[in-house]
């Protein structure tokens, strides 16, 4: 491969880079902010537009002009932006560059809701009970509906819903299916080559979310038992042989009390949280990739794929936790240290001291991961790293991390997607404090106040 660019800000395109040559794609601003870490690391950076999305990173003719200009055999794509976006993958293959990814038809038949369900249905997949087609007319507002024994209450919620889903995604469609109470969200790992072979790279609980976006992931999860593991991880290889899939993908399932799981979506590109299954398996799925998309054979077999140990990943974020548990902070970082003294903690990120956080993009600061041989051991690992995580200059969410992997609940494994809202449901107000514990910290910050205005006037004294 002579080349390879990344139109990604994203913090895993640091991990691409070996013998190859590779190029960063970026947007210009207003001042020229520092250069972010994965700038200085790529062998070239090409400007793709102004700062705004639609300029730049999702401005597909620019990013195919920086893709001539480079000379690049190859566009990794990261995550978010145009990493399932099948035009930006076709348009790439008439100029006949990679995509390092799935192919086109996978990315569209897993992109579409309704027909990624009725594909999954298809693949003997368990889905969700409900209706399977779009469903147009109302008949009856305010009446009952079931199947499968499911009843719910259809009620102007119906005519909301659909124009919520036109005006934010263009597509007014509606599908219904049945209420799933307290569900986790536990997701498959799955990596597949282009001569048919595919594997499940067991899975990573991500029920700790707040307005339905992940903050806690970890691999393996306490709820799963082999049995259960294995069914979810052979429906997830039998829907990525269904689509033809090739490259790394992820099946994300709802999962009830009683370990009854249902498909959500398949996300047709490196998921965020990918380094915890790294982790315990060992295998570097960025590398994966590449290789895939070369045409590499799989080098594994499934039963060569292990669960050694327990990784859990916090994602920092510049936000204000006591609003709306995290409502996005901008700023320069006055003081940025990532606690990477610490043996088994790996932190990816794209930023360091002096850099902007920028209203353009999502507000992550890093993705904090943490590994252990067993699950209090990662979670020890993982409390002390973000005690010594330093950041100034903008707000954090650290505060509220720690909250959640010290919470009893969370200790003990008891959680769903609800677990934010549940656990805090006036919101998150930070740490609280017994009344005597305090009074002693009170104590001590008052004491440690006059020490320094003593000190600070001795020494002028002195001076004089």
């Amino acid at each position: 491969m002579k080349g390879a660019t990344s139109p990604s800000p994203n913090t895993e395109v640091k991990e691409s880079w070996g013998q190859a040559k590779f190029f960063l794609l970026q947007p210009k601003s207003r001042p020229p902010p520092i250069a972010r870490v994965h700038v200085k690391m790529a062998d070239e950076a090409v400007c793709v537009g102004p700062a705004p999305t639609s300029l730049s990173y999702l401005n597909m003719d620019a990013i195919l002009n920086a893709v001539r200009m480079t000379g690049a055999q190859a566009v990794h794509p990261g995550y978010g932006f145009l990493s399932e976006n099948k035009e930006f993958a076709k348009r790439l293959a008439a100029e006949d560059v990679t995509f390092i990814g799935p192919d086109t038809h996978a990315i569209q038949a897993m992109g579409d809701k309704i027909e990624s369900k009725l594909i999954a249905k298809a693949a003997k997949v368990n889905t969700i009970p409900g209706f399977d087609g779009v469903v147009k007319v109302l008949c009856i507002p305010g009446g009952n509906w079931s199947s499968d024994g499911a009843s719910v209450l259809l009620r102007e919620g119906f005519r909301f819903s659909s124009q919520e889903a036109a005006s934010s995604f263009g597509d007014d469609r509606l599908l219904i299916e049945k209420y799933i109470d307290r569900p986790r969200h536990i997701e498959i790992q799955v990596l597949a080559d282009k001569h048919g072979n595919a594997l499940w790279l067991n899975e990573r609980e991500c029920s700790i979310q707040r307005r339905n976006q992940k903050v806690v992931e970890e691999a393996p999860s306490t709820f799963l038992d082999p049995t259960t593991r294995r069914a979810m991880g052979e429906q997830a290889v039998q829907l990525a042989k269904a689509v033809q899939y090739s490259s790394a993908g992820t099946v994300e399932f709802l999962v009830d009390a009683q370990k009854n799981f249902y498909f959500l979506e398949m996300n047709t590109r490196l998921q965020v949280e990918h380094p915890i299954t790294e982790c315990i398996t060992g295998l570097d799925l960025v590398e994966q990739m590449i290789r895939v998309a070369k045409g590499y054979r799989l080098q594994h077999k499934q039963e060569d794929i292990p669960i050694n140990g327990w990784a859990i990943e916090s994602r920092v974020y510049a936000e204000d936790p006591f609003k709306s548990f995290g409502l996005p902070s901008i700023g320069r970082l006055s003081q940025y240290q990532e606690p990477l003294d610490l043996s088994n903690v790996r932190v990816d990120s794209g930023i360091e001291e002096g850099s902007d956080i920028s209203i353009y993009y999502d507000p992550m600061i890093s993705k904090l991961v943490t590994f252990g041989a067993t699950r209090a051991e990662a979670l020890a690992r993982m409390e002390e790293s973000l005690d010594r995580y330093v950041i100034r200059g903008v707000t954090h969410n650290i505060p509220l991390l720690r909250e959640i992997i010290t919470h009893p609940l969370f200790i003990s494994g008891d959680i769903s997607t609800n677990f934010l809202p549940e656990v805090y449901p006036e919101g998150f107000k930070g740490h609280q404090l017994e009344a005597e514990r305090r009074r002693e910290l009170l104590a001590s910050a008052a004491a440690l106040h006059v020490a320094a205005q003593l000190r600070s006037q001795s020494i002028l004294g002195n001076h004089r």
